[in-house]
C-alpha cells in the first residue's frame, strides 16, 4: 500500500468510527490585535513536528465545536498531521465578514509555529462553506504565499448573485441546464439579517433583519434544521413582535415550513440583496481574487447541496487560472446541511472510489 493510500485508509477508519486517539488544546491567537480562541488537534501518539493544516469553519454558531467539523478534523489528524481550527467570533455571530479570512489564516499559521507541533514547511488550508472560497483566495495573499501549500474548499460558492438567487428561489443552472431544489432557509435568513437594511427601500427594516438573525441563531443553537416544522413556533413568536407593515417582508424570508416564497418577489429580493452586499462588503465576491490563485486547489461539493448548489464549485474551478493545479469532485457522499439527502448503498458504492481518489489527492497537499 502506498503512503497516500495508507493515509487515506487511516482517514476513512477514523471518520467511520468517529473516534481516533487525539489530543486537543485550546489556545489564544492574536488576529491583528484581536484575541481569538483556537483548537489545536494532534495525534495522541505524536512525538514531534507533523504536517499541518488550518481549518476554517463557515457561518456557524458552533464554530470549532461544530460536530461534523470536529469529526473531519480528527480524521485528518489521524493520518499523521496536526490541525488548528481558529474561531472567527464574527462568523459565529452570523456576520458575513469576508475580510477576516486572511488575518485568521495568518493567526493560524503563527499559532501552529508557536505550538511546536508543525513542521517548518507550508501548511494546508481547508475551508468549509462560506470559508471555502475565502480559503482559496487567501493563498494568493502576499502575506501568505510562503506559508500555505494550497487549499481545499468544501461546499464553497463562486458567484454571489447566483448563490443568493438559489437561496431565495431554489433555482440554479450549469451551462444552460436548469436544476431545482428546496433551498436551506438558513442561508436566506443569514443573507437577510446581514444586508436587508443596506437596501435603500428597506433601510427602516431593522426589526426584520434582527428577527431573521434571531431565527438563524435559534436554529444553529438548537440544531433544528431550517425546514423542520419545529421552527414554526419560533417564526410565529418573532413575527408577532414585528410592526404590522413589516410582517410581509419577514414572511418573504421565513414563511411556514411547508411554504416557498413567491418566486417573483424572491428573485427581486435576491438581486437587491446582492447589490447591497457587494456595496457593503466587496470582498464577499471571490471571483476577482480567484484569478490570482497559483497554489494547488481541491474543490469538493455535494451534488444534493441545499445551501450552496454544486454548480458553484464548477464555477470556482472555471474561474481559476488555467495554469493553477486544480481538482474538482462532486459527490453524493458529502452533505452540507441536514436537508441534504444521501444515496442508496448501491449508488454510494459506485461513488466511494471517486471520493477516496479525491481524498488521497487532498492528503498529499502537505
Amino acid at each position: 500500500m502506498s503512503h497516500g493510500s495508507f493515509r487515506t485508509a487511516r482517514y476513512a477508519r477514523a471518520w467511520l468510527s468517529g473516534h481516533d486517539p487525539c489530543v486537543e488544546e485550546v489556545v489564544q491567537l492574536d488576529r491583528g490585535g484581536t484575541r481569538v480562541p483556537a483548537r489545536i488537534v494532534r495525534p495522541a501518539a505524536a512525538r514531534g513536528p507533523l504536517p499541518a493544516w488550518i481549518v476554517l469553519h463557515g457561518i456557524t454558531r458552533r464554530g470549532s465545536e461544530h460536530a461534523q467539523l470536529q469529526r473531519f478534523t480528527r480524521a485528518v489528524v489521524s493520518t499523521g498531521a496536526v490541525a488548528i481550527i481558529p474561531e472567527v467570533p464574527e462568523w459565529m455571530a452570523l456576520s458575513l465578514a469576508p475580510d477576516l479570512a486572511v488575518p485568521t489564516v495568518k493567526a493560524g499559521v503563527a499559532g501552529l509555529r508557536e505550538s511546536g507541533w508543525a513542521l517548518d514547511a507550508p501548511v494546508g488550508l481547508i475551508g468549509f462553506s462560506f470559508g471555502g472560497p475565502h480559503a482559496v483566495t487567501a493563498t494568493a495573499h502576499p502575506d501568505l504565499e510562503e506559508d500555505v501549500a494550497g487549499s481545499v474548499a468544501f461546499g464553497g460558492y463562486c458567484n454571489l448573485r447566483r448563490a443568493v438567487r438559489f437561496l431565495l428561489t431554489g433555482v440554479h443552472e450549469w451551462r444552460g441546464r436548469p436544476y431545482r431544489l428546496t433551498p436551506d432557509s438558513y442561508g436566506r435568513w443569514i443573507i437577510g439579517s446581514n444586508y436587508l437594511t443596506a437596501i435603500d427601500e428597506y433601510a427602516h427594516a431593522g426589526d426584520v433583519a434582527k428577527a431573521l438573525g434571531g431565527l438563524a441563531a435559534h436554529a444553529g443553537d438548537t440544531g433544528i434544521p431550517s425546514l423542520d416544522p419545529r421552527l414554526d413556533p419560533k417564526k410565529a413568536e418573532l413575527r408577532a413582535g414585528l410592526p404590522e407593515d413589516q410582517i410581509p417582508l419577514f414572511d418573504l424570508f421565513a414563511p411556514g415550513s411547508a411554504i416557498l416564497p413567491d418566486p417573483e418577489q424572491a428573485a427581486e429580493m435576491a438581486e437587491a440583496l446582492v447589490v447591497a452586499a457587494l456595496r457593503t462588503d466587496p470582498e464577499i465576491e471571490p471571483r476577482p481574487a480567484l484569478a490570482r490563485v497559483r497554489k494547488p486547489v481541491h474543490l469538493l461539493h455535494g451534488r444534493r447541496d441545499h445551501l450552496i448548489p454544486f454548480s458553484e464549485s464548477l464555477r470556482l474551478r472555471e474561474a481559476l487560472p488555467r495554469s493553477t493545479p486544480a481538482h474538482l469532485t462532486v459527490t453524493r457522499l458529502f452533505g452540507h446541511s441536514a436537508q441534504d439527502s444521501f444515496p442508496s448503498m448501491m449508488k454510494a458504492a459506485r461513488e466511494i472510489p471517486v471520493f477516496f481518489t479525491a481524498l488521497r489527492r487532498v492528503l498529499r497537499l502537505v
